[in-house]
């Protein structure tokens, strides 16, 4: 009876899960460290992140030599519960935003001397560290 009784009162309670809010996409978001191209979702933490166009690529090409390394810069949506921002995220260096900090940590295709790349070819790894 006493294990019916505790079984009864328990019920209730399970009906009342906490489920965390997720921020909203348009489809479905790639797990962590999944490359993606430019207008595709992919979970950074509890964060999604959404490359939306390159605003810079002036990396080395890699049959060339360089002085400078040169740099990628992508325009990233992020976007967590409850807010949203559009941000310049270059290949390598740390944006902090509400605590979090969020890292472009590859892009490709490699810059080679005898071609553009076209925006449909670029993929993305990003990270929250």
């Amino acid at each position: 009876m006493k294990s019916l009784a505790a079984s009864l009162f328990a019920l209730p309670l399970a009906a009342c899960a906490i489920i965390p809010d997720t921020p909203r996409v348009d489809g479905e978001a790639a797990a962590q460290g999944t490359p993606v191209g430019i207008d595709q979702a992919v979970w950074a933490g509890d964060a999604i992140l959404k490359p939306v166009a390159v605003v810079e690529d002036s990396r080395c090409p890699v049959n060339a030599r360089c002085v400078w390394a040169g740099k990628i810069t992508v325009s990233t949506r992020i976007t967590s519960t409850h807010w949203a921002q559009t941000a310049p995220l270059t290949l390598g260096e740390p944006y902090e935003v509400l605590g979090r900090t969020y890292v472009l940590v590859s892009a490709s295709p490699d810059k080679t001397t005898d071609r553009e790349i076209p925006v449909g070819e670029y993929r993305f790894v990003f990270e929250r560290r």
